[in-house]
């Protein structure tokens, strides 16, 4: 689902006007791997990533995530991080800032694939493997939540 139906309501309303969002970044682990997928819209790597819908816990919207688009089951374990994105213009013109929640999750079950088609390719990747592969946002994401027993981070 690329763009939940609350979204494309309130755009009909405002336009391209900047819109504030809550997102979640759901690292899902599994010993030392990291699931990652290629995202349809621009080719890069990342952790699963999603809005959070109107009254869903954003526990629950990792996981909701996870399920939609790579087909896993996963529990969230803990609150890695909160920052706030730079304002996004996606390419039809909208503009967002995203508050991002990063979550360190595990791996319950489910062979990882592509679902909902936000994801061509959906595999596991070696944490120690990272560099290269993933934008350095998204790989200190992904260290914020591989660190077992780290406090939440909030830029400051």
């Amino acid at each position: 689902m690329p763009t939940p139906e609350y979204v494309l309501e309130l755009r009909r309303h405002i336009g391209h006007a900047p819109l504030s969002l809550v997102g979640v970044t759901a690292v899902v682990l599994r010993g030392d791997e990291v699931l990652l997928g290629r995202r349809s819209d621009n080719g890069l790597v990342a952790p699963i990533t999603g809005i959070v819908d109107p009254g869903e816990e954003p526990a629950v919207a990792a996981r909701r995530e996870a399920a939609e688009e790579a087909g896993v089951e996963i529990v969230v374990e803990r609150l890695a991080a909160v920052h706030q994105l730079p304002r996004i213009t996606h390419v039809n013109g909208d503009q967002a800032d995203y508050l991002d929640l990063v979550f360190r999750c595990r791996w319950v079950s489910g062979e990882p694939r592509p679902v909902d088609g936000e994801m061509s390719a959906v595999k596991w990747h070696q944490l120690d493997a990272l560099e290269g592969v993933v934008s350095p946002d998204m790989l200190e994401r992904i260290r914020l939540a591989a660190d077992a027993h780290g406090e939440a981070r909030f830029r400051t």
